[in-house]
């Protein structure tokens, strides 16, 4: 074969090339005009039946030279690309999404600001227990210059016979409190019908792991004028999280703070899994701040600090653990609580670590 002749074939080669690239791009604006018929009816984007249905028609009129099962998998290659660009397409739309809004969303709290850089350190008991109890943490918090008080008032625990919180008197004493130390006060809202009551005492309503995908109380927090702290779920991937979050948002209320707080998985070492790798994930996909729970990933005191290290070092706006007067005698989670000392040697660590300037 001559050279002219092996030009002439390359030139082709290039026609084709190119014809095939007009025709993926073409069934690429097909497949996006589907996703957005599929959307408006409330449609899953995969269809596994109409994929089979595609590759036995290739099947069948496939002539060669090659083989047929090569020719399915470049077409799964296509379909899989094309699913891609649907969802693409939707975390474009996503009021929560980096795509929607490239500046990073700052939350103020009372003062506080989440997502600007700075980051914090939220700290509390796990339940509110007595105006006592609350007033001994949150004292020693502010002598080290921390304000950002967490307490559960409402309890949602394994078994209903777990002490299950105050409840609205639980969200009076925080309230007290906060009044008293000029504090900021993130509690647990469990019920849509609580919400409205909630407001008049807390400053931030958080939406624990639980109530991630509580549709309607993520809708009423939506309706109301006070930031959000959303956990993710227990066993929530990181998609359906920026989606409950978008529940929020979609109803008007924009100051919403994720949370990573472990997952369930098979590991028993501790009480969750820490997804460390959300917490860049999030903020890559999301304008929103990015917290990290240590206590309730961990489950256990002896690993506060080194996860918190880890959590600030990868870019976690702020930090949640839990501080107790006497956790041997807690009502709830014990064993994953800090005493006042214990926080101060956390807080010590963290500042001379340099991972913590505040």
């Amino acid at each position: 074969m001559s050279n002219e002749q092996l030009d002439a074939l390359r030139d082709e080669l290039d026609k084709v090339n190119l014809q095939i690239l007009d025709l993926i791009n073409e069934r690429a604006s097909l497949a996006k005009k589907i996703g957005q018929v599929k959307d408006t009816g409330g449609k899953n984007r995969f269809d596994p039946v109409r994929e089979r249905n595609m590759l036995d028609l290739i099947a069948e009129n496939n002539k060669g030279p090659f083989e047929t099962s090569t020719v399915q998998h470049l077409f799964k290659q296509i379909f899989k690309a094309s699913l891609e660009i649907q969802e693409d397409d939707n975390r474009k739309a996503l009021l929560v999404s980096r795509k929607k809004k490239q500046e990073d969303t700052i939350v103020d709290l009372k003062g506080e600001t989440i997502g600007d850089g700075n980051q914090r350190l939220i700290l509390g008991p796990c339940s509110v227990e007595s105006y006592e109890q609350v007033y001994e943490v949150a004292k020693a918090m502010k002598a080290q210059g921390l304000k950002l008080l967490r307490g559960g008032a409402f309890k949602p625990r394994t078994s209903p016979y777990d002490f299950q919180g105050l409840g609205k008197e639980g969200l009076e004493i925080l309230k007290r409190v906060a009044d008293e130390l000029d504090m900021v006060v993130i509690s647990e809202i469990v019920s849509p019908k609580d919400v409205e009551m909630a407001t008049e005492y807390i400053d931030v309503i958080q939406i624990g792991a639980r109530n991630m995908q509580n549709f309607e109380l993520l809708k009423e927090v939506g309706k109301v004028d006070k930031p959000v702290l959303l956990k993710r779920g227990l066993s929530a991937t990181i998609d359906e999280f920026i989606n409950a979050a978008e529940y929020i948002s979609s109803e008007g209320n924009s100051n919403i703070m994720l949370c990573e707080r472990g997952i369930r998985t098979y590991e028993k070492a501790t009480r969750n899994t820490l997804d460390i790798s959300a917490v860049p994930i999030l903020k890559q996909e999301t304008h929103l701040p990015v917290l990290v729970d240590v206590t309730h990933s961990t489950g256990r005191r002896d690993l506060l600090l080194p996860t918190a290290k880890a959590a600030l070092a990868i870019g976690a706006d702020a930090v949640m653990a839990e501080v107790h007067p006497d956790p041997a005698v807690a009502l709830s989670d014990s064993a994953q609580q800090m005493n006042i000392p214990q926080f101060q040697d956390f807080l010590t660590s963290l500042r001379d670590s340099g991972l913590y300037k505040y």
